[in-house]
């Protein structure tokens, strides 16, 4: 998948935020935390730095994520750069960090993709390799990258967990996921463990519903002929009508002087 970065901080370089919209293509479904966690190629915890990039050496904006852990894939030697923006102002917003179902709200206010990050905040970051760079995984309106300020945040609690599943067979992961939501749904007086308890019964519901239903398909070129056809013989016979009300010459049952 083309990645909607480079767009956005392109984008930003002349417009106030939110500056750019998407959309989706029919029957796009959003990622399952379970499936973001699958298909990433690495998962780090990093801080974010504005990084020490020489002017004019990249046509994007960049952030440095300091790494911290890689929870999947090899961990990074040096700084990693992403395109994305230091966040100021109105724009500096953290996730909550009791939502495990939607994406950051930078995610709805435009560009889909969350792409501005606070300085010094420590995000959970599940990226993708592609043309030798690193980008954000999952698509529009997925969790790639979310705050996580505490060595217990409920999300990071979640993805250690949903990692661990990952590595099971895929025939033994439902069993593994009950297993757990059920210990913590005994878990009655822990708000934080009830949480993570309902997003793990999502992941066993399975995929997210379509965003948008398909297309309904092109019509049909012989019905829109035929349709065609009836509309002109139609006319014909309303014109014809209407010359014969006209003629002088018709007959009528009223007697002549």
């Amino acid at each position: 998948m083309r990645s909607l970065l480079p767009l956005a901080a392109l984008a930003l370089l002349a417009a106030p935020l939110p500056a750019l919209a998407c959309s989706v293509a029919p029957g796009y479904r959003v990622p399952t935390n379970m499936e973001l966690v699958e298909r990433a190629d690495l998962i780090l915890l990093g801080t974010v730095t504005p990084g020490d990039f020489a002017p004019d050496s990249t046509s994007e904006r960049m952030i440095a994520v300091e790494p911290v852990e890689a929870l999947k894939g090899a961990m990074p030697s040096v700084p990693i750069a992403l395109p994305a923006m230091i966040a100021t102002g109105a724009a500096m917003q953290l996730s909550n960090p009791y939502e495990l179902r939607e994406a950051h709200p930078q995610s709805f206010a435009g560009a889909c993709v969350r792409y501005v990050f606070p300085a010094g905040s420590r995000i959970l970051f599940f990226l993708d390799r592609e043309n030798g760079e690193w980008r954000e995984a999952g698509g529009p309106f997925s969790r790639w990258a979310e705050d996580v300020l505490t060595d217990d945040a409920p999300w990071l609690q979640a993805v250690r967990f949903y990692i661990e599943v990952a590595k099971l067979p895929e025939e033994d992961r439902t069993a593994a996921l009950a297993v757990r939501r059920d210990e913590l749904g005994a878990l009655g007086d822990d708000p934080v463990a009830q949480l993570i308890a309902a997003d793990i019964q999502r992941q066993i519901d399975g995929p997210n519903a379509p965003l948008k239903d398909e297309l309904p398909p092109p019509p049909d070129e012989s019905d829109a002929e035929s349709a065609a056809d009836a509309a002109a013989i139609a006319a014909d016979d309303t014109a014809e009508t209407e010359a014969d009300n006209a003629d002088p010459d018709t007959e009528t049952d009223e007697p002549r002087d």
